[in-house]
């Protein structure tokens, strides 16, 4: 039995399956993956995820028990949850992307959605039975009084379900994403409303990435559910229980990042980028092509850049970055096909034979962005709306002399915007005339403000993110 349990939807390695049928293990990325490592090697550490591929299937399906003791990796013991796929494509697909992330991120076109019909009630069905299976899986795991770390909007029941099951644990549940104000949490029916809240309510301890999200949620327990919220001891009374609740900052473990970005495939990857842009300026974007990350807007910013300020043609050049995400939904499909019609457009109305204005990056490439980070000039990060935001933390890190543009509708703003160049996401002339005086930003004042924003990307690192909520929980 364990002391210590993580549960999120992805765990921290991957199987994939080769033509011999063998399986091979990857580790995985991300802040919650490397604040574990740090501080799992002196704890009993078991991770409790979801089978999310083919090969990770077949590797619970071989394992006793779907759990998967990997003494060479530093995150623990894993168990894996083989959810029927149906089950799994409607919670996740359906309910948590679709839904949760849509209302937590304010991305509905509300005039023609949400639709909350009888497909929804069949969906939320699936995303019942999905947190369910979590609370189950971790109620068998955890010793007596065990610590239980929930993880974000894919399990936002588990908490209440868990409480139901074991009422000996500390259990705690952190939201890696921003939350909505009351009136548009509303837009949920009623009872998935309340259903969302109370399953938080469930945690002992419910974390957020800002003072601004956790403060929404308190106003979403206190308007939706009726509950008594106190906002100077930031606690939660419902239901004859009291939830604490913490903001708890997410950055980055510099020193970690800047080891990976020395190695030989970035400095390969740095010198291709100098020999593809020359001694231009470089505007770098690194996002997933996601709906929140407000890609075309950030495009359509440096168009207009580019149109009022015609001495820069041939002296600046923009990298953006674009992967690939959740191709799974149609809005994802057809957001990616508008990133790349807008950059063609600007390739097609402003390059000349030796000067490409915009270079589109498609490809999830990981050496390749620490490579932009280190060579940028400046990097845009325009979200309209972000929990924190990662990338804003590692380029001030990388490249110290950059200037950051950043939304204020990211949760870095909380740390990071006073010495950023912040924008409005929504309006693009501000968002071009920032990138113009990122570019015209005198040397002195660059690298102070350069050396602000890196000292603040670094001062939360991920294992001091984790330790603080694990501590929280005694």
């Amino acid at each position: 039995m364990n002391a210590i349990l993580v549960a999120s939807n992805r765990g921290p390695f991957s199987f994939t399956t080769s033509e011999d049928g063998s399986l091979s293990m990857r580790r995985g990325g991300g802040g919650l993956v490397s604040g574990l490592s740090e501080v799992a090697k002196d704890l009993n550490v078991l991770w409790v995820c979801a089978a999310l591929s083919d090969g990770d299937r077949t590797a619970v399906r071989q394992a006793p028990g779907g759990r998967l003791d990997h003494a060479g990796y530093d995150t623990g013991a894993l168990r894996m949850l083989d959810i029927p796929q149906a089950t799994f494509h409607r919670a996740y697909n359906a309910v948590a992307n679709s839904t949760l992330w849509f209302v937590n991120h304010l991305l509905y076109d509300t005039p023609n959605t949400p639709n909350f019909g009888a497909r929804f009630r069949r969906e939320w069905e699936s995303y019942q039975s999905y947190n369910a299976a979590f609370a189950l899986a971790l109620a068998e795991e955890a010793a007596h009084g065990a610590r239980v770390m929930v993880q974000d909007y894919h399990l936002t029941l588990a908490p209440a379900m868990l409480r139901v099951e074991r009422p000996d644990l500390r259990i705690s549940h952190f939201s890696h994403t921003p939350w909505a104000p009351p009136e548009y949490f509303a837009l949920l029916p009623d009872d998935v409303a309340a259903e969302v809240l109370e399953g938080i309510l469930g945690a002992d301890h419910a974390g957020f990435l800002t003072t601004r999200w956790a403060g929404a949620f308190m106003d979403c327990c206190e308007r939706l559910l009726g509950a008594e919220a106190d906002r100077t001891s930031r606690t939660v009374f419902h239901a004859g229980r009291t939830t604490r609740i913490g903001v708890h900052g997410l950055g980055v473990d510099g020193e970690a990042l800047w080891a990976r970005a020395r190695e030989p495939d970035v400095e390969s990857n740095m010198a291709a980028l100098r020999d593809q842009v020359g001694d231009r300026k470089l505007i770098v974007r690194i996002d997933r092509t996601e709906l929140s990350k407000n890609i075309v807007r950030g495009l359509n910013a440096y168009r207009e850049f580019l149109d009022t300020h015609p001495e820069w043609h041939g002296r600046v050049v923009h990298l953006a970055f674009a992967y690939p995400s959740r191709h799974d939904l149609p809005e994802y499909r057809e957001y990616t096909a508008a990133v790349q019609r807008c950059a063609e457009e600007i390739e097609d109305r402003y390059a000349t034979e030796d000067w490409d204005p915009l270079i589109l990056n498609v490809n999830d490439d990981y050496p390749r962005s620490l490579a932009a980070y280190r060579l940028a000039d400046v990097l845009l990060v325009n979200p309209i709306r972000d929990g924190m935001n990662l990338v804003a933390k590692e380029g001030p890190i990388l490249s110290p002399g950059s200037a950051l543009v950043l939304s204020r509708e990211a949760g870095a703003a909380a740390e990071l915007g006073e010495h950023a160049l912040t924008v409005n996401p929504y309006d693009v002339s501000a968002t071009a005339d920032a990138l113009y005086q990122a570019l015209i930003m005198p040397e002195d004042e660059r690298a102070r403000r350069g050396s602000r924003l890196a000292a603040a990307a670094a001062a939360l690192p991920p294992h001091r993110w984790f330790s603080e909520q694990l501590s929280a929980l005694k």
